[in-house]
């Protein structure tokens, strides 16, 4: 292990050091961590910083193999970050897929290659507050609501944040008081991406039209609603505690093509058919709902609870669409059937329906869709 480097008291690497040592005193104090390192500027400066504010520090360097040369650049960072005086530096070659984008999928591969060796210890990661910004507009331009535009938290375990309150400028300062080179991404300027849009175009006109101080101001906004999220969280597992039936009080399933106890329709697309390719019966594996509990519940709270259950019924990339109709179910139901959700399997697709009186998530074939 290379002793540390001895940092200069500059302006931009006593900010860096600062923003490090404040997140390790919030999180229970020094610690063994492992730094998520690209070999840019933001993840340099914070291997710098971690190496004297935290003292054990593994580095793992992830190449994507997505461009000619990752290899070189991959081991040319590891190289600094010894040079720096962290225990280790590992790199790491992974396989890309190509499920949700070429930014989702190598995002996912990145993080399951970091969960893969950070065995009982935190990955610090190097996003700065100009990267909070942009997510804070990514997820304001989704318009799914207050959790979208909460951006990054600082600590989300096993993943930590330390440098949501630094400018990059600073990191890339650091880096210069430093004489370190750090690598320049080509996919960071590419404006195929929208990320890159949004920071060399989008965010550059807002903060010339409103007088400065934007990317701070998302930022700052991304805070309050993370404060405001945890509340109504709390809540929100209120409610689905109190509104979460035990399996024996779901009821039984209706006979093909008969109402239900409270004159419903049939579940599924079409009248007369079954929920299930099992003739009906309920999946007993699958909680329902209190639809009572939840039409006398707080909309807002309503809607958070049932994204929360069908969540932890395996139902994914659910659209502000498919939520609104499924409240509906609950809130203004006019005897229409349920809704189809994703998150099935090739044989079965995941329907969200209402049922003696609850709301339940079936399992169809998927040529009932037909």
């Amino acid at each position: 292990m290379t002793p540390p480097v001895r940092l200069p008291e500059t302006g931009a690497v006593l900010a860096v050091r600062r923003a490090v040592r404040d997140w390790v005193d919030a999180h229970g104090g020094p610690m063994p961590v492992v730094v998520g390192l690209s070999g840019g500027a933001d993840s340099l400066a914070l291997v710098a910083a971690a190496v004297v504010e935290v003292g054990e520090v593994w580095v793992v360097v992830v190449d994507h193999q997505l461009q000619d040369g990752s290899a070189e650049v991959a081991e040319r960072a590891a190289a600094q970050a010894r040079a720096l005086g962290c225990a280790s530096a590992l790199v790491m070659s992974v396989e890309v897929g190509r499920e949700g984008g070429p930014e989702a999928a190598a995002r996912a591969a990145r993080y399951a290659a970091l969960e893969s060796v950070r065995g009982d210890r935190p990955v610090l990661l190097g996003h700065t507050l100009d990267d909070q910004a942009e997510t804070v507009l990514l997820g304001l331009a989704r318009g799914s609501g207050g959790r979208s535009i909460q951006g990054m938290a600082a600590w989300n375990a096993p993943w930590g944040r330390p440098l949501l309150g630094v400018r990059r400028a600073e990191t890339r300062q650091m880096c210069a008081d430093l004489g370190i080179e750090p690598w320049d991404d080509p996919h960071n300027v590419d404006p195929a991406y929208t990320r890159v849009r949004l920071r060399t175009e989008v965010l550059p006109l807002l903060e010339d039209v409103l007088g400065g101080g934007v990317a701070k101001a998302l930022a700052r906004t991304a805070e309050q609603l993370r404060d405001d999220g945890a509340v109504l969280d709390r809540l929100t597992a209120d409610l689905l505690r109190a509104a979460t039936l035990p399996q024996s009080d779901a009821g039984p399933a209706p006979e093909p093509g008969r109402a239900t106890g409270d004159a419903e329709l049939p579940v599924g697309p079409r009248a007369g058919q079954p929920t299930e390719g099992d003739g009906g019966r309920h999946n007993s594996d699958r909680p329902a709902l209190s639809i009572e509990i939840l039409a006398t519940a707080d909309p807002a709270l309503r809607r958070r609870a049932i994204r929360a259950w069908l969540t932890a019924q395996g139902v994914g990339r659910l659209l502000n669409a498919h939520l609104q109709a499924i409240d509906e179910l609950v809130s203004e139901w006019r005897g229409r059937g349920g809704v189809a959700v994703a998150g099935g399997s090739r044989d079965h697709r995941l329907v969200v329906a209402r049922e003696h009186g609850t709301l339940t998530v079936r399992a169809q074939p998927r040529n009932d869709a037909t």
